[in-house]
């Protein structure tokens, strides 16, 4: 299950689970319970995703769902489709939502590895800084038009982005534990 998938792949290349393809209006959402792809909402009219945008598996994010993740890709692909990544960089911001709660909310950026046009992408700093700008646009307006507010606090590299995911990987387990020992039943002592 997708849920189960580790971040990284046994090459060190990242693993992105695409919810939602380069070109959509359409925000798509992991349901872990089901295994199941759900509509979320739909983005104004003449707004699309840049690029491919999912998750990291096996992380967890400060606001509770798995770790965001924009895949440079020349076409789209599908929701569900993995996809094995290099980790470039990261633009690093705070998400206030409806109910006024801000949390952390980083946009890893990463570069497919099947990628031609992106292949020798690195690092963050090597993509124009315009293409940069107009992805960090989408985050702020994108939330914008949902009722969130999306502020970006900085662009970094592929060092931080690392550490990002695990410190993911760890709240995830950590998650677990918790959950794990709260479903354990409780032995009755004779």
């Amino acid at each position: 299950m997708l849920h189960r998938l580790p971040a990284f792949h046994s090459a060190g290349r990242l693993n992105a689970v695409i919810e939602t393809p380069r070109g959509s209006r359409n925000k798509f959402s992991f349901e872990p319970d089901s295994g199941t792809f759900r509509l979320g909402k739909q983005l104004p009219a003449g707004a699309v995703f840049p690029f491919d945008f999912g998750f990291v598996p096996s992380t967890l994010a400060d606001d509770g769902d798995p770790l965001d993740v924009l895949v440079l890709l020349e076409t789209p692909t599908f929701p569900g489709c993995v996809v094995r990544a290099r980790l470039v960089g990261v633009i690093d911001g705070q998400q206030t939502g409806r109910s006024g709660r801000t949390s952390s909310n980083p946009r890893l950026v990463a570069v497919a590895t099947k990628s031609t046009e992106y292949a020798k992408i690195r690092r963050l700093s090597e993509l124009p800084q315009a293409l940069v700008d107009e992805i960090t646009h989408f985050f702020v307006s994108y939330n914008e038009a949902t009722g969130k507010t999306y502020r970006p606090t900085g662009t970094f590299g592929r060092r931080k982005a690392a550490s990002m995911i695990e410190d993911g990987i760890r709240r995830r387990q950590n998650a677990s534990a918790r959950s794990q020992k709260r479903r354990r039943p409780m032995r009755r002592v004779a």
